[in-house]
């Protein structure tokens, strides 16, 4: 499994398909931010007029947002309702959810219908279907610990407002991860949020196993060399695909 994971925050179904395509050969896995203007904002694709019969459109017609076959794709929910549009995304492609704990009272019933509906269990085919939760630094752990037992992996935000990119890393999230990894030693994590050369390597030396990277690569002069220079960095660190 790759460790850097490329994060595309969509103004548009073309605007993805773009940047798959500047993205093809260069990574295996992406991350697709879905933001409603709710939970978080501003709302991006495909919260947006055109948007919701875009991924209506590809479903119906069997299409998906796997660009031929070549990305393993993971959806970061960061939508108020998550229990309701999962079903949309992995009719469309998608084999990874992020559903952020803060988002939705519901989160018993999320998994129950995930697993009642998809078959969803911890590790039962991560192929098909894998499901993590997402906090930010504030957020207290134990909202998450009643809910690891069902858990794929947890996603750290390394910023404390979700739902755009660029901003700025919050350095208290290492030693939450730390803490975290000490309890939980066997549960996958990845850092979603001002992830970049500068902050990797904090993160990959505290045990993270996937980087979420966006503007970071998407700001970059060079995006193929940026792409190198991070995964060399996380071999340096014993992080591998």
């Amino acid at each position: 499994m790759s460790v850097i994971i490329p994060a595309i925050l969509p103004t548009s179904l073309k605007d993805l398909e773009d940047k798959l395509a500047r993205l093809d050969g260069l990574a295996d896995s992406i991350q697709i931010d879905s933001v409603d203007g709710r939970y978080a904002e501003p709302a991006c694709w495909p919260y947006t007029p055109e948007g919701a019969a875009d991924l209506a459109t590809l479903a119906t017609r069997g299409e998906t947002l796997l660009h031929g076959g070549r990305f393993e794709v993971e959806v970061d929910l960061m939508v108020s309702d998550p229990e309701k549009v999962a079903g949309r995304w992995l009719a469309s492609g998608a084999s990874r959810l992020v559903i952020h704990a803060e988002s939705t009272p519901l989160l018993t019933k999320v998994f129950s219908e995930l697993e009642h509906t998809y078959g969803h269990d911890v590790n039962f085919s991560s192929g098909i279907l894998s499901v993590g939760l997402a906090v930010r630094p504030s957020t207290d752990l134990a909202l998450i610990e009643p809910y690891l037992s069902q858990t794929d992996f947890v996603q750290f935000m390394g910023i404390d407002k979700v739902g755009s990119q660029g901003q700025h890393f919050n350095p208290a999230v290492v030693q939450k991860i730390r803490l975290f990894r000490r309890k939980y030693p066997q549960m996958p994590i990845q850092v979603d949020g001002g992830v970049s050369a500068i902050t990797a390597p904090a993160l990959l030396s505290a045990g993270v196993h996937r980087l979420i990277v966006g503007s970071a690569l998407w700001k970059a002069s060079d995006l193929a060399r940026s792409m190198k220079e991070l995964n060399e960095m996380a071999a340096h660190y014993g992080a591998y695909e």
